[in-house]
């Protein structure tokens, strides 16, 4: 399969979509374009003393919103298209879920199993010194967030370097988000991604009509699985899928697949993998090689939750899932993408589905810039307020409540929503309303989800440039 430029991909689902917009076409382009690219390169000393030259990017697609807001990645893949294509995703998808945030995205040029904790640690401060010099980091004008490769340890380092070298301390838990909870993060931010890829797929699962269309019944419950990819967002899309009463058929890694019609077990598969460090040889499963053959297995939804280009012009046609969701960015190609609409398959695009990352992130965002945890100071509040009620319903009906449960209530206990029920609220309602808002640009203009959700964000970035006055 011959490589194209991602970002020409993604440029072609966004053609798709401007034609079914009425704006100029010079404003089209300016927000097609990709502002700024910044490519660094710079001296690793490794641990035996040998120097190595890292090279690294960081690209700014949109500033209609500010701060740009895009994660880091470390994968040999990564490049300046890569990163020019996944800022331009991130833009339309924060506009898709109304996340005021341009889009931006970075990436380090390594595969970080070749590398030792201590040289990680280099890399990433000598990262943050390096964008900090060219002002592509801040609270208010670049925030980063952890991607493929990266975790919640190297965003930790990134505000550690950034609150050591800028002239605001104050602020500088905001300058990245993905953060360990005990260095300013948000509860619910590790799960964020797959659960907000969950509640795109029960949206998409609950409307009848489309479902029937498909050959399929109403809800998750009995619908067949394939997962490609067992990292945090496949993981936890797949988790939440299963206890929805979803089965799991199939899961592929980079190693291989495994498969079984009558299900598997998530936890013991992980279990199983802990063990053995595959997944492969599951009791119980057929071993599949070649990862990519997983993908063409028999199943109701498709999830590849891996890397770009997964499904292309040579697999597509083999492709037997009904519906494919898009948990990574940009798993299918432009043309793939057209082809599986011809097929009749429903995707539910990556540029909506897997916003629930950059939407906790935002939260978290929020949290360090107001120096309050969400819910502290409304939780106890509230549980005054329901003891009162429940004194007054005493009055009533002249029978009193258990005085062991009351006096939890009043003390705030097992009562309010804790941070993680807010954020996880918030999570839903953000990817609940999105998702039904491309629907109807779908419906309305006869057109698949992908192209729905592109127009739903070009008009919205559309609106933001106006707003700020560059085009009057």
């Amino acid at each position: 399969m011959s490589k194209n430029s991602f970002f020409a991909e993604v440029n072609k689902m966004f053609d798709r979509a401007a034609l079914h917009t009425n704006h100029s076409q010079g404003l089209l382009s300016q927000i097609k374009e990709c502002n700024s690219v910044y490519h660094m390169s710079f001296p690793l000393v490794r641990d035996n003393g040998e120097i190595e030259v890292i090279h690294a990017y960081r690209a700014e697609h949109s500033q209609h919103m500010q701060p740009t807001k895009g994660g880091i990645r470390y994968a040999l893949s990564v490049n300046a298209d890569e990163v020019m294509a996944l800022a331009a995703l991130m833009s339309y998808k924060c506009a898709i879920v109304d996340v005021p945030y341009g889009g931006a995205k970075g990436g380090i040029c390594i595969d970080r199993r070749n590398y030792s904790q201590s040289e990680l640690e280099r890399i990433t401060r000598r990262y943050t010194f390096e964008l900090a010099k060219k002002n592509f980091i801040g609270p208010g004008v670049d925030v980063p967030a952890p991607d493929y490769g990266t975790t919640s340890a190297e965003m930790s380092w990134i505000y550690d370097t950034y609150r050591s070298i800028t002239d605001n301390p104050l602020d500088a838990l905001a300058c990245v988000t993905g953060k360990p909870v005990g260095d300013g993060g948000v509860r619910g931010r590790t799960e964020a991604t797959g659960r907000g890829v969950f509640f795109g797929i029960r949206e998409a699962c609950n409307i009848e009509a489309d479902m029937h269309a498909l050959g399929l019944n109403r809800g998750i419950e009995g619908k067949r699985v394939i997962v490609q990819g067992l990292g945090n967002v496949g993981y936890h899309t797949a988790l939440y899928l299963e206890q929805a009463g979803a089965v799991i058929v199939g899961i592929a890694e980079y190693d291989g697949g495994i498969y079984n019609a009558n299900g598997l077990s998530l936890e013991k598969v992980v279990n199983h993998r802990k063990e053995t460090q595959s997944i492969l040889d599951f009791p119980g499963s057929t071993n599949i090689q070649n990862s990519f053959l997983t993908l063409e297995m028999d199943c109701d939804i498709l999830v590849p939750a891996a890397l770009e280009n997964q499904i292309h012009s040579e697999n597509v046609s083999r492709i037997q899932a009904k519906i494919v969701a898009e948990a990574a960015n940009g798993p299918i190609t432009s043309a793939a993408d057209q082809a599986l609409i011809k097929q009749g398959v429903m995707v539910i695009p990556d540029v909506y589905l897997n916003a629930g990352g950059v939407t906790v992130s935002y939260f978290e965002w929020l949290r360090n810039l107001s120096h309050v945890r969400h819910g502290r100071i409304s939780r106890r509040r509230e549980a005054h307020n329901a003891l009162k009620i429940l004194e007054t319903v005493e009055d009533l009906v002249d029978k009193k409540f258990d005085p062991i449960k009351l006096a939890d209530i009043d003390s705030g206990r097992g009562f309010g929503a804790s941070e993680a029920e807010l954020v996880e609220s918030g999570l839903e309602d953000t990817m609940v309303g999105a998702y039904h808002e491309i629907h109807a640009h779908a419906s309305s203009h006869k057109v698949d989800l992908r192209t729905g959700a592109f127009i739903s964000a070009i008009n919205k970035i559309a609106q933001g440039y106006s707003r700020g006055g560059i085009f009057p």
